[in-house]
């Protein structure tokens, strides 16, 4: 009997580093948001990777964040706190398109001398720079065991999540730094059309303050109309069939605070 390898692979760091982009890439499909705001991931998102004789299952987190009582720099809490873990942990550095060989060789020297890694890997997530190669070393390092999901499933997270939290990535892009973090998004309805290949998804976008839902709409809706079709294209593609897609904007004060609204809105309360 052929053997199977499989495994957990938890994508830790701190934020803004590449985590949710360097997950889409290995996956091929577009599961995580990203965003150049840090803590755009709010939740513990499951991606899956399927080949013939391994399954890895990828666990994108929301960056590590420094606690208030100890100042140290992230880079180092990071490495700390991998001090306890006794699976083989890998070193990936990412967004290497953006930096000089001299400064990477640096940065690999520096981060070699402070944890025992199993591996050190330069790569580019959003240049698809060493991707294979680090699937290879990820399967290197992964026991025996069962296939855990389907080998057409590529996330375990509901297509309603993924289609509404699409529409908080293109608000975050496009918003700017307009708004804070403090929106979000619930799916209210999807219906398949009978008489053609077409999709209506209703959706609203919540936010803290009246003053950002006028910002949020824009002059005369111009900007929540930009959300809008920027967020269709991506959904088109997550479902498969044209989509109308309708959004509104409401305040909900305080909705960060609220256990049943975040809930509601599929968030972990540890990560908003």
């Amino acid at each position: 009997m052929k053997k199977f390898y499989s495994g957990f692979v938890s994508l830790t760091g701190r934020p803004n580093v590449g985590k949710s982009t360097l997950m889409n890439s290995l996956i091929g499909e577009k599961i995580a948001i990203t965003s150049h705001k840090p803590q755009t991931t709010r939740n513990k998102i499951t991606s899956i990777l399927t080949e013939d004789d391994f399954q890895c299952v990828f666990l994108d987190t929301p960056g590590i964040h420094k606690p208030r009582h100890k100042p140290h720099p992230l880079d180092l809490y990071v490495i700390e706190r991998l001090k306890n873990v006794k699976t083989p942990v890998i070193l990936v550095i990412n967004k290497i398109d953006t930096i000089e060989r001299e400064k990477l060789l640096a940065v690999i020297d520096t981060y070699s001398k402070l944890y025992g890694f199993a591996e050190v890997l330069p790569i580019s997530a959003i240049k698809s720079t060493n991707l294979d190669e680090l699937i290879n070393v990820i399967r290197k390092y992964l026991p025996e065991g069962p296939q855990y999901f389907p080998g057409d499933m590529v996330t375990d997270q509901p297509e309603r999540q993924i289609a509404a939290e699409i529409i908080r990535e293109k608000a975050l892009y496009l918003l700017q730094d307009e708004i804070p973090h403090g929106i979000a998004v619930e799916k209210k309805k999807k219906k398949k059309r009978a008489d053609k290949n077409m999709v209506d998804v209703d959706a609203t976008i919540y936010c803290e303050r009246d003053s950002h839902k006028g910002i949020i709409i824009g002059k005369q809706g111009a900007m929540l109309k930009r959300i809008g079709a920027t967020a269709r294209h991506d959904m088109e593609r997550l479902l498969g069939s044209q989509i109308y897609l309708q959004l509104w904007v409401k305040v909900k004060k305080d909705w960060r605070d609220s256990d049943f609204l975040l809930k509601n809105f599929g968030y972990d309360k540890r990560n908003v």
